[in-house]
């Protein structure tokens, strides 16, 4: 007779950051492709590259990435993903957050035209 398996007390894998628009995480592996091959056919793999990024080889080894957009909202949030002085902002509004300096949006006051400036 075998024993009962018991749960592992060990914490469980990392779990999977999920992909947001404009983000790298898309598949399982970026697909690689010769620098010739690229250039050859260009539009080809920009298109390709909108579902999952391409590292461009130059003699075998990684020479860049080709990154496609499928829409100017995922162009726009890969520019803000990158920009250091939002990013530097939501750093500072995160910390100000867990300061208890932040305000509830329960507690912005509303106007009969929306949000009003204090």
């Amino acid at each position: 007779m075998t024993s009962r398996k018991t749960p592992s007390k060990s914490s469980p894998s990392s779990p999977r950051r999920k992909p947001t628009r404009g983000s790298r995480l898309r598949g399982p592996q970026a697909r690689r492709v010769a620098l010739a091959k690229v250039k050859d056919d260009l539009s080809r793999y920009l298109r390709l590259a909108e579902a999952r990024e391409i590292v461009i080889t130059r003699h075998g080894r990684p020479a860049g990435v080709l990154i496609g957009f499928q829409s100017d909202e995922d162009w726009f949030e890969y520019q803000l993903e990158r920009n250091p002085e939002f990013l530097s902002r939501i750093d500072r509004g995160s910390a100000e957050i867990q300061q208890g300096l932040g305000v509830r949006l329960e507690d912005v006051p509303l106007s009969k035209s929306g949000l009003t400036k204090r």
